[in-house]
């Protein structure tokens, strides 16, 4: 028997155990169940596929241009209040003149010349009674002499540091036009001296001296206005004893 008929032989006989009929309703069942299961799965991929692309795509779009956020206002720093200027006080002079009294405190001494309106010029001593200085109790005047006894006061000076009898010059001034009339440099040394002298632009000078008719050992003087014209010309001021001895440096 050939291969062909053999085969042909096998098909022919029957099967040793029948076949069950397919159940078409469960396989057709089975099959919507699988598909539905797929259709499942394929709707979550593409909606992870979905939210995956639109992450990628939100964050490529996110570093090309970043988010331009509005920035918070810059936070103003406080005006601090400035305070009103306090008027500073002005410095208070190194120098006091104190208000003398009207009456002269011992003789008055004519200047030896006149003012503009012809009047006499004087000088003489006048007390002074200052809390703030009380070891100044005497200073200089110069004035017109308007009548008997009667004075009108051009311009004052007097020491204002330590005692006013001690040892040395005091109350150095003048050199100024007052009312038209100038006013010739004075002061007065405490100190046993009869001479005063100076020089002006390396010329010598000489000072009239009278003593205080209150007190000796001091002497007031002044010098010529044709002489010196301002105290601080003055370089410097010597004084000389009765016999000639220097008694200043």
């Amino acid at each position: 028997m050939t291969d062909l008929e053999t085969l042909r032989s096998a098909l022919r006989e029957p099967p040793a155990e029948g076949f069950v009929e397919p159940d078409l309703g469960a396989i057709m069942t089975k099959g919507r169940r699988i598909r539905r299961r797929r259709r499942l799965a394929t709707g979550a991929g593409g909606v992870a596929a979905a939210v995956v692309t639109v992450l990628v795509i939100v964050g490529a779009v996110a570093l090309r241009e970043p988010a331009q956020q509005p920035l918070p206002p810059a936070a103003s720093a406080p005006v601090a209040s400035v305070p009103a200027p306090v008027p500073v006080p002005a410095p208070a002079s190194t120098s006091i003149t104190a208000a003398p009294s009207d009456a002269p405190f011992g003789d008055v001494i004519p200047l030896g010349y006149r003012g503009e309106d012809g009047r006499e010029l004087v000088i003489y001593a006048s007390e002074i009674d200052e809390p703030s200085m009380p070891d100044v109790r005497f200073g200089l005047q110069v004035a017109y002499r308007t009548g008997a006894g009667e004075y009108e006061a051009l311009l004052a000076a007097n020491e204002f540091k330590g005692s006013d009898r001690s040892f040395g010059f005091h109350a150095v001034d003048g050199g100024d036009v007052i009312r038209g009339t100038f006013v010739p440099v004075f002061g007065y040394f405490s100190g046993p001296a009869v001479r005063v002298t100076s020089t002006v632009r390396g010329k010598p000078v000489e000072a009239k001296v009278i003593p205080w008719s209150e007190d000796p050992s001091v002497v007031i003087f002044w010098f010529s206005p044709g002489q010196v014209e301002s105290p601080y010309v003055l370089t410097p001021l010597v004084a000389y004893d009765a016999k000639g001895q220097r008694l200043t440096k």
